[in-house]
């Protein structure tokens, strides 16, 4: 089975690399400016990204209780990722592919409210394992 997967993941790897290739020598952007996506793009995940999110993460351990630890952790990682996706549009608003009724829109304002859901859901998700976790240790405490 690792073999497959193996397999699949080479072939995708290579059907990216082709299109990679095909956008590049298509003249739409010159060798420096692929130079830097493909190079600055992870350095720039492992050198500023990555550190913040574990400092960030980590300090959300220290001092969250237990129960908040996953919901948090959870609305974390869709922030970051709403927030990344929407980056194209709310720094250029008609920088993706052109597509009728998509760029008439607040991107701003949709980012805000698809955030403000998300956190909506975390502060709920996390009342809630809070109240099992008191519930399961008031039973603890009087089965003693």
């Amino acid at each position: 089975m690792r073999w497959l997967l193996a397999l699949t993941g080479l072939a995708l790897l290579g059907y990216g690399a082709v299109l990679a290739w095909d956008f590049a020598s298509s003249r739409t952007v010159n060798a420096v400016q692929g130079a830097a996506w493909f190079v600055g793009g992870p350095i720039v995940h492992d050198g500023l990204v990555a550190p913040v999110v574990g400092l960030v993460g980590l300090g959300l351990t220290k001092f969250l209780p237990r129960p908040w630890h996953a919901p948090v952790t959870v609305g974390a990682v869709l922030t970051g990722v709403l927030t990344l996706l929407s980056v194209p549009l709310l720094w250029r608003p008609y920088g993706g592919a052109t597509n009728p009724g998509l760029h008439d829109r607040d991107y701003g304002t949709g980012l805000a409210v698809a955030l403000g859901i998300v956190w909506v859901a975390v502060v709920i998700v996390g009342l809630a394992q809070q109240h099992r976790s008191r519930l399961a240790l008031g039973r603890d405490q009087s089965s003693s």
